[in-house]
């Protein structure tokens, strides 16, 4: 029996989420921001990297268009640092995806990174990564019910330190 994949050409992908983004910017103009064509290219180049790095396969750019909605409205996100940002988000969410073992929604990981990302990490990618994220993908693996409840962990290592 042979396999058989269905390609579909990166550039409809590429336009299908230009006109995504596009109606977005409309939104992120509010805070200062704004892709440009080339911007959202070099995002959907991270994507695909990113998911092929993981094995995941996504169709559309749902994930792109949630993470942008999302934290658009952060305090540490300028238009000088927008698509670094985004792109680290983006690579974020789907290595925490395979890491979370698929125990937590799409929604439920991007609205913990905005809510860490914005408090706890005041915009520290890595601490957002190497931390936070590390902690609750901890939790899930080793069966912790309330694998988002990382922030008692976290103050008592913060307590032992001192």
């Amino acid at each position: 029996m042979k396999n058989y994949f269905m390609v579909i050409p990166n550039s409809i992908a590429v336009n299908q989420i230009l006109s995504e983004i596009e109606q977005i910017n409309e939104d992120t103009l509010e805070y200062g921001l704004k892709l440009s064509e080339q911007d959202v290219k070099a995002i959907v180049e991270t994507r695909d990297q990113s998911l092929s790095s993981t094995g995941r396969v996504e169709f559309g750019g749902g994930i792109i268009t949630k993470i942008i909605s999302t934290f658009c409205d952060s305090p540490y996100i300028l238009q000088s640092n927008y698509v670094e940002i985004i792109n680290e988000l983006i690579e974020n969410f789907y290595y925490f995806k395979n890491e979370t073992l698929e125990e937590i929604s799409d929604d439920e990981l991007i609205e913990f990174m905005k809510e860490y990302f914005d408090n706890k990490c005041q915009g520290d990618l890595d601490l957002l990564r190497y931390r936070y994220l590390d902690k609750v993908a901890h939790n899930v693996k080793y069966g912790v019910k309330d694998y988002l409840n990382v922030d008692d962990y976290m103050d008592e290592e913060v307590e032992e330190e001192w």
